[in-house]
């Protein structure tokens, strides 16, 4: 059983708030009678459903992979008018939105879904699924410091999970990282940097559990079947 306003989401009716705003005006009947709670729970598979006297339809599932250019916000909507992830996407007539974030200076991985199940599979911190990142960082950290991120790092919202961290390049300047990490505190990685005193340069994402970047372009994006969605987890 699910909440009305949910399953009126999913179905592609409206966002859940515009959604409770359709019950509270009367315009939904469940099996015959006009529902107007808002916590009413419905079985979307056995329940007759109708808003404005029309039945919904369970909305068909949208699962993209982004390869996110620097200077977008991932983000549906924004008053200041930047570039958003969203304006990379053709064809796609869902309300889709992105899973997690990508700060706008970095770049990568990111995938987009109408799919609210996969969203909090994602993002929550119980199923720990690893994000592996590229990151140059402005010189390069010492042994110690490199224990040191790998067992965690104290930010304001406490000590960092275990991570991986190797050593993939250096020049005279700057180290290339490859980074894995679990968790989904607001820009992690370049804040555990900064704490050992370097700066990150660049920062990509590759890979989300079993689903890497690949060969896709700065801009590109590609379809993903619900199959190798729920691979992904594996």
């Amino acid at each position: 059983m699910e909440r009305l306003q949910k399953v009126m989401a999913h179905a592609g009716v409206a966002s859940r708030r515009k959604s409770e705003e359709i019950i509270s005006e009367g315009r939904v009947k469940v099996n015959g009678k006009i529902i107007k709670e808002m916590g009413f729970k419905v079985d979307p598979k056995h329940d007759k459903i109708l808003v404005d006297g029309e039945p919904i339809q369970e909305e068909k599932k949208i699962y993209i992979k982004l390869n996110k250019p620097t200077g977008y916000i991932t983000t549906v909507n924004d008053p200041h008018k930047r570039k958003k992830v969203t304006d990379l996407i053709n064809g796609i007539d869902k309300r889709i939105y992105p899973i997690g974030r990508l700060d706008m200076d970095s770049s990568g991985l990111l995938l987009m879904t109408n799919d609210g199940d996969l969203t909090h599979k994602v993002t929550h911190p119980s199923y720990q699924l690893d994000k592996e990142y590229i990151v140059v960082v402005n010189g390069s950290l010492t042994k110690q410091e490199k224990n040191n991120f790998k067992k965690g790092i104290y930010l304001k919202e406490g000590k960092t999970a275990e991570s991986k961290l190797e050593k993939v390049n250096q020049d005279s300047k700057n180290s290339t990282y490859r980074v894995t990490i679990h968790q989904g505190i607001n820009r992690q990685i370049r804040r555990m940097f900064k704490k050992l005193g370097y700066e990150v340069v660049s920062l990509k994402r590759i890979r989300i559990g079993n689903i890497s970047l690949g060969n896709l372009q700065p801009g590109e994006y590609k379809l993903l079947s619900r199959e190798k969605i729920q691979n992904m987890l594996g």
